[in-house]
């Protein structure tokens, strides 16, 4: 996938003696291979893998969709410009396992250092051959915990929001990462679309997350799915503002009546820009109430249906739209309103579907 890039120049970075030097390259045919490989042992409730891969600067291969024994979220991202270890196991014991994960990935070259003086940049997957983003320096452990009385619907199928049939099952994970380095420049989108390089990155930091997923099939006329996520994350383009999150989404249906229920706390608006400029929202709630003629489905798929959404939304420093001097009264010279702004919608929909 890399050889359109052979030749194509990109600078980078060495500190000799003392200072950072910067020099030009090129991309040659070696950059464009890479190898992976792959053991996996089963014996009873144990099950272990380990993989490893070596990716030439432009070796983008694309990463492998294939779940290995369970739902860890540590896996190979598939860029080139990376050597990684992953390795972990999964053992079973009842209705429960437990899966240890761990990741290992490193550059081979690294993301160009913050505040150099020009000519010399941070890249961009727009004007050069190859960036460090996700292929970032990091050291990762990761536990997930599986509670399924029923593994013949299994938990972490793609579609077992629809099908899986247990009264209760859980599954927690738990994701530290340490990310000793900075990155090369994201790219982000002005209002006319018009496309631009960060002129810096996010820091270095230590992030976790813990996701926790609960799925309850009472009977074929009422079940629960609810998603719970906390943790610590960074923007994509170049604040260095860590958030700590909360986000809980729960949906229910009962007989002919869907309920989606989304509650964020100090967490990105909905849209991916928000998360670019780092744009925040000390609290979002929505609630969505919907029937339909036939049977209401997990999935958001065409149907037939009427309902009402409402939307509501705090506001604070950093969120958009935000706008501290309007106020209903003049203020004190030099004094700002601090509390919080809010925004509200309401609407209703009706969706008809014409199928053959």
């Amino acid at each position: 996938g890399g050889q359109p890039l052979n030749g194509r120049t990109f600078q980078y970075a060495v500190e000799e003696d003392g200072e950072i030097k910067v020099y030009d390259d090129k991309i040659q045919n070696t950059d464009n291979w890479g190898g992976k490989a792959k053991i996996k042992f089963s014996s009873g409730p144990l099950n272990w893998y380990a993989m490893g891969a070596a990716r030439g600067l432009v070796a983008n291969g694309g990463g492998d969709a294939t779940r290995t024994f369970t739902g860890w979220r540590l896996v190979d991202n598939g860029s080139g410009n990376q050597t990684n270890f992953l390795s972990g196991l999964t053992i079973t014991a009842g209705n429960i396992q437990f899966g240890p994960n761990f990741l290992w990935q490193k550059p081979m070259v690294g993301p160009m250092p913050l505040g150099l003086d020009g000519p010399a940049r941070l890249r961009n997957i727009q004007d050069d051959p190859f960036a460090v983003r996700g292929n970032r320096e990091t050291i990762a452990g990761e536990l997930l915990i599986t509670f399924d009385p029923t593994p013949g619907t299994w938990m972490y199928e793609w579609d077992n929001d629809r099908v899986e049939d247990a009264r209760f099952a859980i599954s927690a994970g738990l994701v530290y990462k340490h990310l000793p380095t900075t990155q090369d420049a994201a790219i982000g989108f002005l209002g006319n679309r018009t496309s631009f390089a960060f002129p810096g990155s996010a820091p270095s930091e230590d992030l976790w997350e813990s996701n926790i997923r609960i799925v309850s099939k009472i009977n074929p006329h009422f079940g629960l799915i609810a998603n719970v996520l906390v943790g610590t994350a960074q923007a994509n383009g170049d604040n260095d503002r860590k958030i700590e999150r909360y986000a809980l989404d729960l949906r229910a249906i009962f007989k002919k009546i869907k309920v989606t229920s989304q509650v964020k706390v100090n967490d990105w608006g909905p849209f991916d820009y928000h998360r670019d400029f780092n744009l925040t929202y000390p609290m979002q709630l929505l609630l969505d109430v919907s029937t339909t003629l036939g049977k209401p489905d997990w999935f958001v798929l065409p149907s037939t249906q009427f309902g009402v959404q409402a939307k509501w939304r705090s506001l604070d420093e950093f969120s958009p739209r935000y706008l501290p001097n309007e106020l209903d009264f003049v203020p004190e010279p030099g004094v700002i309103d601090p509390g919080l702004g809010s925004e509200w919608e309401i609407r209703t929909y009706f969706h008809v579907n014409i199928g053959k």
